[in-house]
């Protein structure tokens, strides 16, 4: 098999990305003790679940409605037509509370924690010294002392325990009972006011509120992995209450056409959010892939990073980058992906020559009608309207052997019902590639 390491520049990597392009695995996944099992799962197969990832090391559902049955299109025209809801418990929540709680977020992420307001949220970052993007949780404040982290995928924990280590603040940094579920679609709005009153809909991006649904403890956000209006329930004793909390969503969301879906990645990438492991990880610096505007240049106390976040942010306004790839919009030809790309296809300049980046999130935009994707070409390649040509698998390519013609485009792709953090800052002038 060939392997185009060396085409493509990974210079700046320890661990390139694999491009070996090794296509699907036909191996049965094991279902063992080794990965949890979320308290939903039982009811995630009983709504017709049929195939499962493994994300943060639980058994995560990516299929409901099966190919034959028209796959992950029909989950999708019931997101953006209807309300969907998701098992989204492998979004581990970690706690950091006590009375330096402040004081050490604000030294773990980019951002400034100081300005979060209680019963609020933001997505941040979290970086390693060498700029590195270690995940990227939305973090919500629950009090004046106590913080949750709401995981991607990444085991995160134990380094807030190493960092404190260290650190020595007088905090409690500790997995929690608390799992959630995402309620998404142009319909939530009325679902979620059936379930926790009326008030839900004063909620802004990013707002948390208390309440009981079925007797169960939940912080409810107004959040979630869409684009769509939505809100995300973080039960509190999950393994206890699961159960009642997802029957009581069910039988209130009948009146509303609501359906059990998997997270859907083809609204996300229409919307430009990315996907920790996926669209970057701890060797991506944010400047290479959209979040940029995570890392402020005004942040008086320190953080983790913040060295050499400053230092490169230095070198590419002297136009000396330290990475040779970032991350852009792609729209591209090709018949329709319609299902998760199991490899990072391809990329060739407007030639079709030996190829210089790769896809990482693809799929096919009924709205847009075409299909559309991230992934990363060197920086010389990143202006819009730049011509590429993209290698797809044989049962997306209408030549097989041959690229299809693709284009660099702006991210979003398209507009935003409920907006991400990248789309706030650009509407209040902060978003900038440094």
């Amino acid at each position: 098999m060939v392997n185009y390491q060396d085409t493509v520049d990974q210079s700046d990597r320890k661990v390139p990305i694999n491009l070996r392009q090794s296509g699907p695995t036909p191996t049965e996944l094991l279902i063992s003790t080794r990965v949890r099992k979320s308290p939903f799962w039982h009811l995630s197969h009983e709504a017709g679940c049929w195939r499962a990832t493994v994300y943060n090391r639980i058994y995560h559902p990516r299929g409901y409605v099966r190919p034959e049955d028209g796959g992950a299109m029909v989950e999708y025209h019931a997101l953006v037509n209807h309300v969907t809801l998701w098992n989204v418990a492998v979004e581990r929540q970690i706690r950091v509370a006590g009375p330096d709680a402040e004081v050490f977020v604000n030294y773990v992420i980019t951002r400034d924690a100081t300005r979060i307001r209680p019963m609020s949220g933001r997505y941040v970052i979290l970086c390693n010294e060498k700029g590195g993007i270690l995940n990227d949780p939305v973090l919500l404040r629950l009090s004046e002392d106590e913080f949750w982290f709401s995981l991607s995928d990444s085991d995160i924990m134990f380094w807030l325990q190493g960092v404190n280590v260290g650190m020595k603040a007088d905090v409690e940094i500790d997995e929690i009972d608390v799992c959630p579920l995402q309620v998404q679609g142009p319909k939530s709005a009325d679902l979620m006011a059936d379930l926790v009153g009326e008030e839900v809909r004063d909620m802004p991006s990013y707002g948390l509120m208390e309440a009981r649904v079925a007797g169960c403890d939940v912080v409810v956000s107004q959040t979630g992995f869409t684009g769509e209006k939505g809100y995300e329930f973080y039960l509190r004793d999950s393994t206890l209450d699961a159960e009642k909390l997802w029957n009581a969503i069910l039988e209130a969301g009948k009146a509303h056409d609501l359906m059990v879906i998997a997270p859907a990645h083809h609204r996300r990438i229409a919307a430009g959010i990315l996907s920790w492991g996926q669209d970057m990880d701890a060797e991506t610096l944010p400047f290479q892939c959209n979040l940029g505007y995570q890392v402020p240049r005004l942040k008086e106390a320190d953080y983790v990073g913040k060295a050499r976040l400053e230092e490169v942010r230095a070198l590419i306004e002297a136009g000396r980058p330290p990475f040779g790839l970032t991350l852009v919009g792609l729209v591209l030809g090709g018949k329709p992906i319609e299902d998760y790309a199991p490899d990072f296809w391809l990329i060739s300049g407007p030639d079709g020559g030996e190829p210089v980046g790769y896809v990482t999130s693809p799929w096919y935009s009924p709205e847009l009608e075409t299909n559309i994707a991230m992934g990363y070409v060197p920086c010389a390649m990143a202006a819009l309207e730049t011509e590429v040509k993209i290698w797809l698998p044989e049962q997306y390519s209408p030549q097989p052997g041959r690229p299809v013609d693709g284009r660099v485009v702006e991210l979003p792709f398209r507009p935003s019902v409920n907006p991400n953090a990248r789309e706030i800052a650009r509407a209040e002038g902060r978003d900038t590639a440094y």
